[in-house]
């Protein structure tokens, strides 16, 4: 079980001094969520299914990751629907031993950004006071979900910040 929340991003950190991940990933299939991904030079397969567990203070979901190799990737990679999706991923610590994961997308996403913050439990999640570089709370808006931006083809499509 994964509990999360996902916010915009005000004012990007320094991002120079966190640890990056370089991040492609495509979808197999979107509800459930079925993708792949490279992630420096390790490769995934993750079914990711969401159910009626969304709520407004966190998305709850059942995830599993399957190793892949790079040829099983490389294989399946033209068999996904809409646009890869490319990204670093920064991890940023945060109070409380949190992690925030903030996400600078590339390509046709270029100027999205975003950080998911994982959580023990719900209690945490709905406790959870964002610092203030943190935007809009995105959680419940499935529009910001990486499986529904990889079908956009144009930076003009990307959810404007309400």
């Amino acid at each position: 079980m994964e509990i999360e929340r996902k916010y915009l991003i005000k004012e990007l950190p320094d991002l120079s001094k966190y640890e990056k991940e370089v991040i492609e990933q495509g979808y197999l299939n979107r509800n459930p969520a079925v993708r792949i991904r490279k992630s420096n030079d390790d490769y995934y397969m993750t079914y990711k299914n969401r159910g009626n567990h969304s709520q407004k203070n966190a998305i709850v979901s059942e995830e599993y990751n399957l190793p892949l190799n790079k040829e099983a990737y490389e294989h399946m990679r033209p068999k996904c629907d809409g646009e890869l999706v490319s990204k670093d991923r920064y991890l940023i610590p945060l109070d409380n031993g949190l992690t925030g994961e903030l996400d600078v997308f590339k390509g046709f996403l270029e100027g999205l950004y975003f950080i998911e913050v994982e959580f023990p439990d719900e209690e945490a999640a709905k406790a959870f006071k964002e610092p203030d570089w943190f935007g809009r709370d995105v959680s419940a808006d499935r529009r910001y979900s990486n499986a529904a931006l990889s079908l956009l083809t144009d930076k003009k499509d990307i959810p404007e910040a309400e």
